[in-house]
């Protein structure tokens, strides 16, 4: 369709300008204008149905359907759970969707290797749901049970496939580490979206199976030793350091961390692994099945560093052994948080956190010594950190063992029964 300013255009081309002009109207004026009418309507008319053909030849079907895009393009395998429960709700799919970049900051990971942790076994038994599907869904647009199918897996070491329009640090081909967060889609797949401030290049000197074993257990334990700790390569020279737990991924990794930064480290684990700390650089290890946890520690210095991933009764003795008075530092990783939303909803679950946190940090600052609690924090930057101490080889993973993507369910089973030394791997590609 022409409008009127079309109709307008070529009077004022003709002068032109873009001012009225007026004639006197004449009968050679007159065929003029109606010649001049006649040719705009056979080229409105022609524009037209050159318009209708184009649209007609670009809604006409080819005569043969060729697709440049495989099927597997658009689907992918991958380890999924469609319910909480135990190990038999682990499933297998090769219908998974390929997931698509949602915000400009964001990149596609292949995933070439990854690994599970206590988080993953407790998530697919529903721990934390109520606070990970707030964390989904603030506005609670979802019903319940829409974080279905959910994949589980929080490390991953693999090649960036594409990146959104602000990724400015990374391109497609380039090999890197992560940790994504636990109300994400995990990595136990083909591919998976990571934010891009959560990609670190990955450490040269590691393999990707190497690689996958540290992500999140290096965020959580940097979360606990420097960010609500306060310790760094500064200031922890000579510190004595306390892991309780020491032989997991959590601890294997801080006692490494710790004697990287010139700390004095006591590791607490079984005797079956004390070869292992010391290998790490643990200066004194204890042995708890060996008797009194407690009374083997009275025999040392007091602490000025105390990091517990044991939990439980541990609190009940373990800030005796800080030293008063002087900033020494109790932080656990075990906490109530996610367990009192669960079991109390969000409000007040949220309520008997804060009361709980601050009764136990009030209680103990008046008795001399810091109570904390840390979490996982997933973080690009951090991991720049600890690459660069991977490859001047003062951190090395730790795995004790791998499995293939197709055994998924049985590296499951394994960490579930804990005791562990080191991490459990598993090589997608």
């Amino acid at each position: 369709m022409i409008f009127a300013r079309d109709w307008l255009a070529p009077r004022s081309d003709a002068c032109g300008r873009g001012e009225r002009v007026v004639r006197r109207e004449t009968p050679s004026n007159r065929n003029f204008t109606m010649e001049f009418l006649k040719s705009c309507m056979l080229r409105r008319n022609a524009r037209t149905a050159a318009g209708f053909w184009r649209s007609q030849a670009a809604r006409q079907p080819p005569g043969r359907e060729i697709s440049t895009t495989c099927p597997r393009s658009t689907v992918m395998p991958a380890w999924v759970i469609d319910k909480y429960g135990k190990n038999e709700v682990l499933r297998f799919t090769q219908n998974m969707m390929i997931p698509v970049i949602h915000y400009p900051n964001e990149v596609i990971i292949k995933v070439h290797a990854a690994s599970v942790n206590p988080i993953d076994v407790n998530m697919r038994s529903g721990y934390g749901a109520t606070a990970l599907n707030m964390k989904r869904d603030p506005l609670h647009i979802k019903t319940k049970g829409e974080e279905f199918p959910l994949t589980l897996g929080r490390d991953v070491s693999g090649v960036v496939m594409e990146c959104g329009l602000d990724v400015r640090y990374f391109k497609p081909g380039d090999e890197v580490w992560a940790a994504v967060p636990p109300w994400k889609q995990g990595t136990l797949s083909e591919f998976v979206v990571v934010n891009g401030n959560e990609v670190s290049l990955k450490p040269k000197s590691l393999t990707h199976t190497q690689a996958a074993s540290l992500p999140y257990v290096a965020l959580t334990a940097w979360s606990a030793i420097n960010k609500v700790g306060g310790l760094n390569d500064k200031n922890c020279t000579g510190k004595r350091v306390l892991i309780l737990g020491a032989s997991g991924g959590v601890g294997t990794f801080a006692i490494q961390v710790m004697k990287a930064w010139d700390a004095h480290v006591t590791a607490v684990c079984s005797q079956d692994a004390s070869e292992l700390v010391r290998k790490l650089g643990a200066d004194d290890v204890i042995d708890y099945k060996s008797g009194n946890v407690e009374e083997q520690l009275k025999s040392l210095k007091p602490f000025d560093f105390i990091l517990d991933n044991v939990g439980g009764s541990t609190e009940t003795w373990a800030l005796n052994f800080l030293k008063k008075w002087s900033g020494a530092t109790y932080v656990t990783l075990v906490t109530p948080f996610l367990l009192n939303m669960d079991r109390l909803g969000i409000a007040d679950g949220m309520l008997q956190t804060g009361v709980t946190v601050g009764s136990k940090a009030l209680k103990h600052f008046w008795q001399g010594v810091h109570y904390r609690w840390a979490f996982f924090m997933a973080s690009g930057l951090y991991l720049d950190d600890i690459a660069k101490l991977v490859d001047e080889g003062k951190i090395r993973p730790v795995i004790e063992k791998t499995f293939p993507f197709s055994q998924v369910p049985e590296a499951f089973l394994k960490v579930e029964r804990g005791h562990a030394r080191g991490k459990t791997v598993i090589n997608v590609v």
